[in-house]
């Protein structure tokens, strides 16, 4: 339909409805675990009983335990920071690298090397973690029972959970940055090359400001996937648990409102990150 044509009036009506239903449907839980953070009651849901900042501050002498004094839930969350932080690093990184592998290099089985590394985002998350863990407990056990070997970094933990969320990751910085490189005008580098820069230059000073804004934007996506992640985590996870897998465990052990206030402690940062990229973004346009 044309938009400049007016539009019949049942059909401007069944647009707004479904807009008003799209994002109530979208926002109206986001919005109830935000205000149930601060309601002065035991439990993470109706009926309000008073507004309190407890479930973020209170201490245990107060009966009450807040997000900023609960140390095992800060603890998992800087855990999750952490695996967050490395598996963002190796994803940009091998993701450039795979990048330019499969947009620059010629050679035979690209086509199906391109198809398996879609592999990973089309398995079920607790899927691939059983399989690594699997994987991995039996290299370390070859290791250990043939050369004697204690390989801990193949047994469940950390690293075992950034390997895990690093494998199928990988895929998506991959594409994000594969598809900033193949815009990429090839005369630029071709005539850095005829006025004499080196390779080194060439990419420095033209590749890597042109893949500025994929890098970015592959490591924000990297970042909050790992952050989030849970079923991948669940299966290779030891005795340090990130975030997700310390509120599961949590969730199981009795709802609090806590909760509510990690999830909201969450939103703001993931609405900043996001405020900061977009920013990021309009300045670079200009």
């Amino acid at each position: 339909m044309i938009a400049s044509l007016p539009r019949p009036a049942w059909l401007r009506t069944a647009t707004v409805v479904y807009a008003l239903a799209f994002f109530a449907f979208l926002f109206l839980p986001l919005v109830v675990v935000a205000v149930f953070a601060f309601n002065d009651a035991p439990y993470p849901a109706p009926p309000w009983r008073g507004f309190t900042l407890d479930w973020f501050v209170a201490r245990s002498s107060a009966g009450r335990v807040g997000l900023f004094a609960d140390a095992p839930m800060l603890g998992s969350l800087w855990t999750s920071a952490i695996v967050a932080g490395w598996v963002t690093l190796l994803s940009v990184a091998v993701g450039t690298a795979n990048a330019f592998l499969l947009e620059r290099a010629v050679f035979r089985g690209k086509a199906a090397l391109s198809m398996l590394m879609l592999a990973p985002l089309v398995i079920p998350g607790v899927i691939l973690g059983i399989s690594i863990l699997a994987f991995a407990s039996r290299l370390a056990q070859f290791a250990d029972d043939v050369f004697g070997l204690e390989l801990a970094y193949l047994r469940p933990g950390l690293p075992l959970v950034v390997l895990g969320q690093f494998s199928y990751i990988v895929s998506i910085a991959t594409l994000t940055i594969a598809a900033r490189l193949k815009r990429f005008d090839t005369t630029l580098e071709e005539a850095a090359f005829n006025l004499g820069a080196s390779r080194r230059a060439v990419f420095t000073t033209i590749l890597l400001p042109y893949l500025g804004p994929a890098l970015v934007g592959a490591a924000a996506i990297s970042f909050l996937m790992s952050f989030e992640n849970f079923n991948t985590t669940l299966m290779l996870v030891g005795s340090d648990p990130p975030l997700t897998v310390m509120m599961y465990g949590r969730m199981r052990e009795g709802a609090s409102p806590v909760l509510n206030a990690v999830s909201l402690f969450l939103m703001l940062g993931s609405a900043l990150l996001a405020l900061m990229l977009m920013r990021r973004g309009d300045a670079s346009t200009r």
